[in-house]
């Protein structure tokens, strides 16, 4: 009886000392949360165009869940916003990071047709553990060669991880992703940035399966500094 006491008062103290280590670890590296994000209300206009592309996710498929430090917040919010295209034929840049993320005409910026890109600066070096974009969702559609991209170097020159790609043929140039091309909704695309580090945020496409052109309602970074 004395044994099988003293076996449980010992299994007590490691089951007490495995708790405050969990405790400490957790209060040391902060607990987590999965990233929640707002969408702005379903609204589809025009005639639905067919798309038909051979790397196309399934309708519906369900967001990524990602955990991140409780507080993470979106640092891209009314960041500064430079493109590869110095002069958009609708809209201002300023629009990818004002919060607003409908997709009539007021809340989007149309960059020209071809390979362009819009990038954000978080002011400084950040970790980022996901990111999500908007194209357009009023029309039922796909954009193509959709990168993503983040680096410390404003040139996306040296240091650039792509955490995401689905030029399936790299068309871009930038090599060939693995990702799917997905259609636009109301819910945008979450991406799971997996805690890259980078003070620029640089978003590519190429067209998309209604027109040639290439638009940008919202990107939120969510993120610590």
């Amino acid at each position: 009886l004395s044994h099988t006491k003293d076996m449980t008062n010992k299994i007590i103290s490691l089951l007490a000392l495995s708790a405050f280590a969990t405790s400490a670890f957790a209060d040391h590296h902060g607990e987590k949360a999965a990233i929640v994000v707002e969408f702005p209300p379903p609204f589809l206009i025009g005639t639905p165009v067919q798309v038909n592309l051979p790397h196309l996710e399934d309708a519906g498929a369900p967001a990524p869940v990602i955990m991140a430090p409780k507080g993470t917040i979106n640092i891209a919010k009314d960041k500064e916003v430079t493109s590869s295209d110095d002069f958009p034929i609708i809209g201002d840049l300023s629009y990818a990071t004002d919060g607003d993320k409908e997709s009539e005409e007021g809340y989007f910026v149309e960059l020209a047709p071809g390979l362009q890109w819009i990038q954000v600066d978080l002011e400084k070096s950040s970790t980022v553990y996901g990111v999500s974009m908007w194209h357009f969702h009023t029309q039922k559609r796909a954009y193509n060669d959709v990168i993503l991209q983040i680096s410390d170097d404003e040139a996306f020159k040296t240091g650039v991880t792509t955490v995401f790609n689905n030029d399936h043929d790299n068309s871009s140039g930038l090599g060939k992703g693995a990702d799917k091309a997905y259609l636009e909704t109301n819910k945008g695309k979450l991406i799971d940035a997996r805690g890259i580090k980078g003070q620029y945020v640089r978003l590519y496409s190429a067209g998309n399966t209604s027109n040639e052109m290439n638009h940008v309602v919202e990107v939120e970074v969510y993120g610590t500094n």
